[in-house]
């Protein structure tokens, strides 16, 4: 796959010192100028009266003692944070694309940022109390230890969506493990939650201080060995024959970007897609201007390409949002939102030759292939059966006795509250794993992609935030209206992606390269607007949001049904449909299908079947990826038999997860989205490894 993105273009070896060095000095000045301008306006904003001519008298010595303390006290320290986050970011992320050869690697999208992000949450969670230069030791291994997984997974390279990809679902595994920790550690972890969406709210500067010469060093180590990065980006071949002794740089190097990224995540938490965005605009203006082909200059220049990213989405967040406003909702949030649209815009410059994942994994089809039936109807048992043990497990154990005394309405007065509301949980798993299970398959035909899922493609994401919307707006929000709003998200995510990516024929590269953006962006949206509710309703949507079956009741199962015998009406006679479109654009159009009307009719239901569950149980991760491909390698891909089997296996995944998370650390709860997601990260992982590129 190829990106015309013009990241990394050329050769950065022939790309001489005096060849642009004008133009750069001006590019650096006016990028400095730039810088100047966002930290005069960044000191203006605030409650207090402090304008541009006050601040011009104070760097004179002429202001007032007042002006002063509001600057040094409240302002400087947002500044100074935003500023050092920004270098750290930016230089990191330049060197982890020198070093992958690859435009879309960043802190994020490598994993460094979570797998720092839980390693500081670990640290709270027991208790461990250090010094800020401490958490950045703490932080710096957690994101050496994420790289080096991620390394591992991809074999140290690949292309830029496998690599977008596993790094994206091993973020969004650790994220789970860390949201785990913060739903169990509620004390231990109070106020984390706006600093893990990104926040610059400084107390004092005695962090940001202490954290300058880590950063220092890291920006260092990256300039020293800036001519064997330049060489490694050749090749690692020609670095070899060149005289660079790769091991031992692509380590140094390595350590030097993830205790970039350390220091930053210490500061301000994860900051999302700074160390993404800051590189590619200086890539975009590499081709005009040649010295920053060399990573002599394009580390320097990308650190200050950060900063006047964090700076905008401060300033742009608090114009925005108001003084006092802005300062609650972290500035990850919009920086985020910007890495969205970024990759969105990087999915459209896709060279048209560029192509995805396209093979279904077809492994370990025999028996089941032969005896379709069978595997069926084995499927159906063991859902019966978890349905089963999940009444029977949770915070009191019950007897199976007791389950037929309750349908009899003979079970005593204790058995029969427990089972009146353990009931509608269950069934709400059952058929919410169902549901997603039957929209990741729909998916995955109609983009004819292995890799995607509801989840990864945002459209989850997006009926998350149709729902949190529902939640925190109307008062006393009933079921009835989250659904709604649910169902609403979904379906203006899914129009928003499909139109992005459907227009001049169908690339499996972009959908997934779009749905990712789009995924980030309407969950940073979603914590923007969390971090704005009352405790009330944060607290009930970040616990809904992980995908929970607490609090369900039968009437809130009533959409979800109709949704689902709807599903089942419409794609009763599509089975041929689905697996024509699997194959190619031409063949079913040969065959005399209306491929653009099907496709709208598949992804409808997709969307539908996701909105309705999301409702229901909130967001609940790689259902939609897992069940589909562990039915394809029981009884192959024809959608006669995957349908039904997909169905079944999606809600024992989803019942298991529940009765694990309301099990095993009982009284205590763990949604069973994060759960799900524990358990699919992995698989997804290596499922990547097994999926076959052309």
């Amino acid at each position: 796959m190829t990106l015309t993105i013009p990241v990394a273009v050329g050769d950065p070896v022939s790309a001489g010192p005096d060849r642009g060095r004008g133009p750069a000095l001006l590019l650096v000045g006016l990028f400095l100028l730039a810088v100047a301008g966002l930290a005069a306006v960044h000191l203006t904003q605030g409650t207090a009266a402090v304008q541009a001519d006050d601040l011009f008298r104070l760097v004179l010595g002429q202001g007032t003692d007042a002006d002063a303390l509001v600057v040094i006290s409240s302002r400087w320290p947002r500044l100074a944070a935003a500023i050092t986050v920004g270098i750290a970011l930016g230089a990191g992320g330049s060197v982890l694309q020198g070093l992958a050869r690859n435009p879309l690697a960043s802190p994020d999208t490598l994993a460094v940022e979570a797998g720092a992000h839980l390693a500081l949450v670990a640290a709270a969670v027991f208790s461990v109390s250090l010094p800020i230069l401490g958490g950045v030791g703490i932080a710096f291994f957690g994101g050496l230890a994420a790289a080096a997984v991620l390394l591992a997974i991809t074999r140290g390279g690949g292309s830029p969506l496998r690599l977008v990809l596993a790094g994206t679902v091993l973020a969004m595994g650790l994220s789970s493990v860390t949201s785990s920790l913060m739903i169990l550690n509620t004390q231990e972890t109070r106020g984390l939650f706006a600093w893990g969406s990104g926040s610059l709210n400084q107390r004092g500067l005695d962090g940001v201080v202490q954290v300058l010469p880590v950063v220092a060093a890291g920006l260092a180590v990256a300039l020293v060995l800036h001519r064997n990065l330049d060489l490694l980006a050749l090749g690692e071949d020609v670095a070899r024959s060149l005289g660079v002794r790769v091991g031992a740089n692509r380590l140094a190097l390595a350590a030097s970007a993830v205790l970039l990224t350390a220091a930053a995540v210490t500061v301000a938490g994860p900051i999302g897609f700074v160390g993404l965005c800051a590189p590619a605009i200086v890539g975009l203006l590499a081709p005009r201007v040649p010295p920053l082909l060399r990573h002599a200059w394009r580390i320097p220049v990308s650190a200050i390409a950060g900063v006047l990213v964090v700076l905008a989405s401060d300033v742009g967040l608090r114009m925005l949002f108001g003084p006092l406003e802005g300062v609650e909702v972290p500035t990850g949030v919009v920086t985020t939102v910007f890495g969205g649209i970024f990759l969105a815009v990087a999915a459209h410059r896709l060279s048209p030759g560029g192509a995805g994942p396209r093979e279904m994994v077809r492994i370990g089809m025999g028996w089941g292939r032969r005896h379709p039936a069978v595997v069926i109807a084995a499927g159906a048992a063991l859902v019966v059966a978890a349905g089963t043990v999940a009444l029977l497990l949770g915070d009191s154990l019950l007897l199976l006795g007791d389950i037929g005394n309750w349908i009899g309405q003979h079970a005593s007065r204790r058995v029969g509250f427990i089972l009146d509301a353990r009931a509608p949980r269950v069934a709400s798993a059952l058929l919410a794993g169902a549901a997603l299970a039957l929209a990741g398959t729909l998916v995955q035909s109609v983009t004819r992609n292995a890799l995607a899922d509801p989840g990864i493609l945002g459209v989850s994401s997006g009926a998350g935030l149709g729902a949190v919307v529902a939640l925190t707006v109307v008062t006393d929000a009933s079921w009835l209206v989250v659904s709604a709003g649910a169902a609403a998200g979904a379906l203006a995510v899914a129009g928003l992606l499909f139109a992005l990516t459907l227009r001049g024929g169908l690339n499996e590269t972009r959908v997934v390269l779009v749905g990712i953006g789009l995924a980030a962006a309407t969950s940073a949206i979603t914590s923007a607007i969390l971090v704005r509710s009352d405790p009330w309703n944060q607290a009930k949507a970040v616990t809904w949001l992980g995908g929970s079956t607490y609090g369900a009741n039968w009437p809130h199962l009533v959409p979800l049904v109709v949704v689902l015998l709807l599903a089942v009406v419409v794609l009763r006679g599509t089975h041929a449909e689905l697996d024509l479109l699997q194959v190619d654009d031409d063949t079913p159009r040969l065959l005399g299908t209306d491929t653009a009307r099907a496709r709208m009719v598949v992804l409808g239901v997709a969307v539908l079947l996701t909105g309705a569950a999301t409702a229901s149980i909130g967001v609940l991760a790689f259902v939609g990826l897992v069940a589909p491909h562990a039915a394809r390698l029981l009884v192959g891909t024809s959608h006669r038999r995957l349908l039904p089997l997909t169905a079944l296996l999606g809600a024992l995944l989803v019942v298991a997860a529940d009765t694990v998370g309301r099990t095993v650390l009982a009284p205590s709860q763990l949604p069973a989205g994060l759960v799900t997601a524990l358990v699919g990260a992995p698989y997804f992982l290596w499922l990547l490894t097994r999926v076959r590129t052309r």
